[in-house]
């Protein structure tokens, strides 16, 4: 992608969690490519360490170690980002998961607690970590990953994928009707069907040809680009991005067999 002098990230410090693999990887490497420096964050230390070491190929990053479930271990990274850098611009929160179980007359207690601890309560924690500092500075964006499923639940995501992708949806509005006059812009991007290592939950993976027509990673990298280039006094409040060939439309999912 060919970057102009508008679209310099230069300066700014970016958050990704979920940054070591999928969309969060795709997202920082387009920041990083456009000036930024990025810290990811994720549970898996190999998939940090190559995700940092293609990353610092590219320009200024570094990845950490967290669980964004843990709210103590999530105000103590925002607190280390911002004594290390002094500032944190762009908090992009795409970590996420889904129970492999998950209709109701299959899913458990314990994978409606794992999805909503991650999915809406780890966001919010990161929320929660990042508002001071980007108070003070009158400045900050903040991108949530939610889904198709938060706008357009279906059977295949499960309640509570599609819960707490709605609920995502909600917590990013509520950003920007409290913070929108301390300069701070929230924008909740929608995606369809992406070929993502998240597919691997599913009950039923969908096939390499189901794969390759979906919207790639590297997609909601530029799109994640776009909404961070677009000017200061401009917010990007909802992205839906969605495949051409849209099984939500057209049919085709790969539904369990009971």
């Amino acid at each position: 992608m060919t970057m102009g002098i508008n679209a310099s990230l230069k300066g700014k410090v970016a958050w990704i969690t979920g940054g070591g693999s999928g969309i969060g990887l795709a997202g920082a490497i387009e920041l990083v490519k456009a000036g930024a420096h990025v810290v990811i964050s994720g549970r898996t230390k190999a998939t940090n360490d190559a995700a940092e070491k293609e990353l610092k190929a590219l320009g200024s990053a570094e990845a950490i170690l967290l669980d964004v479930a843990d709210k103590k271990a999530v105000k103590a990274a925002a607190d280390a980002i911002l004594a290390r850098h002094g500032r944190i611009d762009i908090l992009v929160n795409s970590a996420g998961t889904n129970a492999t179980k998950r209709n109701f007359d299959v899913v458990s207690v314990e994978a409606w607690d794992d999805v909503v601890a991650i999915n809406l309560s780890g966001l919010f924690y990161c929320v929660h970590s990042v508002l001071p500092a980007m108070r003070k500075q009158k400045d900050g964006l903040i991108i949530n990953v939610s889904s198709w499923a938060g706008r357009f639940p279906s059977r295949l995501t499960g309640p509570a994928y599609n819960a707490t992708k709605r609920g995502v949806i909600a917590l990013t509005e509520q950003i920007n009707i409290e913070e929108c006059m301390n300069g701070i812009r929230g924008s909740s991007v929608l995606p369809g069907e992406v070929d993502t290592p998240i597919l691997r939950t599913r009950p039923v993976p969908p096939s390499k040809e189901a794969r390759e027509r979906m919207v790639q990673a590297e997609d909601l990298g530029k799109a994640i680009l776009f909404i961070a280039t677009m000017p200061a006094r401009t917010c990007v409040n909802e992205l839906v991005i969605a495949p051409t060939w849209n099984r939500f439309y057209v049919g085709g999912l790969e539904t369990p067999k009971k």
